[in-house]
């Protein structure tokens, strides 16, 4: 039924076309526009009918229904206006992802993420990517994403710097994955965030991860703080790609209990760390062999016994 119905469609356009070849050789510019209305009409239609109606039958449901058939691949967006079959298709892409919860991220997310190296997606040119281009990250619905929407709308009024906005916001979803649009949106598209985020991590030792620093199990996208506490002053001058390797060597476990994020749980929220074999304050080095993964709670109670 459908390809019958397209078929039609295709051939009203052809015959449009060809009839539109008297008016081109016309003098009367206004005779020309009104000829092509119909034709323009007809594409519009053409785009509708790829989508069956008893699959998606509103434009944001075609939308949906094309990411979810190409996800993790760049989508342009004049692919969404042919599926949607109308002008206001951005706003359906913010409504599926603010409203109902789909992991959608555009172009501009997507290269302020990449620039931080967070953005681990291989055989995409992720810098060429445009602002009306987007990526499906998940194709589960994220059913808990509307009230994290909420809680994002109310930090971002308030009088605070970007990286307190951001650092709250993580705060507000201690152990809760959040996407990269998000924390953009609480940042009020402010271009920094990702730097942002970075900073917190790095400087002020908020254990924040990523799929790319220590936590493989995330989708490519997403930050979680992993609990509501900042490590040590000197575990804070680790680079990310130190803390990648060693946690890689030690297959993302704890060296002691053998821990791994895999058995995190909201009754015992540890989280790994890397821990000093040499202590750094007697001049042990931010090296890969001078340091091992340990969970937190290993970590916590090997730093009281020395004491």
């Amino acid at each position: 039924m459908r390809r019958n119905s397209s078929e039609k469609i295709r051939q009203e356009i052809i015959k449009l076309i060809e009839n539109f070849e008297v008016e081109l050789k016309g003098a009367d510019l206004r005779k020309k526009v009104l000829a092509l209305v119909p034709i323009f009409g007809h594409l519009r239609d053409l785009g509708i009918s790829l989508v069956p109606k008893e699959i998606a039958s509103a434009a944001r449901d075609r939308i949906l229904h094309y990411f979810a058939k190409y996800p993790y691949i760049i989508i342009h967006g004049d692919e969404l206006l042919v599926v949607s079959g109308i002008q206001d298709w951005p706003r359906r892409v913010r409504e599926l992802r603010v409203q109902f919860g789909w992991s959608i991220i555009n172009g501009v997310t997507s290269k302020q993420m990449h620039a931080e190296n967070e953005f681990p997606l291989e055989g995409m040119d992720i810098s060429q990517m445009k602002p009306d281009d987007y990526i499906l990250l998940d194709i589960n619905q994220d059913r808990d994403a509307a009230h994290r929407w909420n809680m994002a709308n109310v930090i971002r009024r308030k009088r605070l710097s970007v990286r307190d906005r951001i650092l709250e916001f993580l705060r507000s979803n201690v152990g809760q994955p959040v996407s990269g649009e998000e924390l953009r949106y609480v940042a009020n598209q402010k271009t920094e965030w990702a730097r942002r985020v970075r900073e917190l991590r790095t400087e002020m030792g908020w254990p924040i991860a990523t799929r790319n620093t220590g936590r493989p199990d995330l989708k490519v996208g997403f930050y979680v703080l992993q609990a509501d506490r900042q490590s040590h002053e000197h575990d804070r001058n680790i680079s990310d790609s130190v803390r990648r390797k060693v946690l890689r060597r030690d297959g993302y476990r704890c060296a002691k209990c053998s821990w791994s994020h895999k058995e995190w749980n909201p009754s015992d929220p540890r989280f790994l760390e890397l821990h000093h074999k040499k202590y750094h304050i007697v001049g042990g080095e931010n090296k890969e062999d001078n340091l091992v993964t340990l969970c937190t709670v290993c970590h916590d109670d090997l730093h009281r016994a020395q004491k």
